[in-house]
């Protein structure tokens, strides 16, 4: 069985949207607005690139990377080799630029997940990650925790009335620049 895994930029107060520039969110690019870049704290999305053996990603995340990853060949050489898959009952075919396999229901994703393999990540994908948590698919979540307070934005829980999940926390680093990594597994 696969583990999935899902990845996010995350500000204190838990929001996820739109950490690289993504238009229309006002903090848009909020990860180096005021934060000093520090190479360190990105070590765990080479890490993710190399032990991924699968990408997942909900459409409109998969909408917005098909245009742009495709050109990112020296940063994610991985990502643009490996399997990618979308999940999504609205669209009609996937992008020629990055082609993935469309999913159509999160029973497909568990079956993709019984499939022997590398790790299966997930990358923004908010709507989808909240789908994930609460069928109980997910394995881990690898998290960089900006010191930023966002307000309102997508968040990376849902605020749903579910049971509480208890976490493992298995990796934690902070570094200099105030970002924190937490790699956590979900108890089962």
């Amino acid at each position: 069985m696969r583990t999935l895994i899902v990845t996010a930029f995350m500000s204190l107060d838990g929001v996820m949207e739109a950490p690289g520039g993504e238009p229309g969110y006002r903090n848009s690019g909020w990860t180096f607005d005021g934060i000093a870049f520090d190479e360190a704290a990105y070590a765990l999305k080479a890490q993710e690139q190399d032990e991924a053996g699968a990408m997942l990603m909900g459409r409109r995340s998969y909408e917005a990377f098909a245009p742009v990853w495709p050109t990112m060949t020296e940063e994610f050489p991985g990502y643009n080799e490996m399997p990618r898959y979308v999940v999504s009952t609205t669209l009609d075919a996937d992008d020629p630029r990055w082609p993935a396999t469309v999913l159509r229901s999160l029973d497909d994703v568990a079956a993709l997940k019984q499939t022997d393999g590398a790790p299966i990540i997930v990358h923004g994908s908010a709507t989808l990650g909240h789908a994930l948590a609460e069928a109980g698919l997910v394995d881990r979540y690898h998290l960089l925790v900006f010191p930023v307070l966002l307000g309102a934005g997508k968040r990376l829980f849902s605020d749903a009335d579910r049971d509480k999940t208890l976490l493992n926390v298995v990796d934690t680093e902070s570094y200099g620049n105030g970002i924190v990594k937490v790699v956590a597994d979900v108890r089962r």
